[in-house]
């Protein structure tokens, strides 16, 4: 079946449990609006998902959100800007009587 007429159930999910990566090369553009979605998705909700044609990762994220700009100025200049989501616990502390 060809990603175009793909439907959700032929989605795979990425759960927990699982280890998971998958690397693009994008125009700024791409990855700006890509940004600027996740960012929406970090301010307005305590999940995201992010999503493919192929595959769909659902992602309950807790705080405190880590951010680490990295800049390398030597040779060809690099900025490198990374974030670290935690995942909620899915644990609920026990009652005290």
């Amino acid at each position: 079946m060809s990603n175009d007429t793909q439907t959700d159930d032929d989605r795979a999910t990425i759960r927990t449990g699982r280890d998971f990566e998958q690397e693009y090369r994008l125009s700024a553009s791409e990855v700006g609006t890509f940004l600027v979605k996740l960012g929406e998705q970090l301010r307005d909700d305590d999940e995201l998902t992010i999503l493919t044609d192929e595959w769909e990762l659902p992602f309950a994220f807790g705080d405190p959100v880590g951010l680490e700009i990295d800049f390398s100025g030597v040779g060809e200049p690099e900025l490198e800007i990374e974030v670290e989501i935690p995942g909620r616990p899915g644990d609920e502390a026990p009652d005290v009587r």
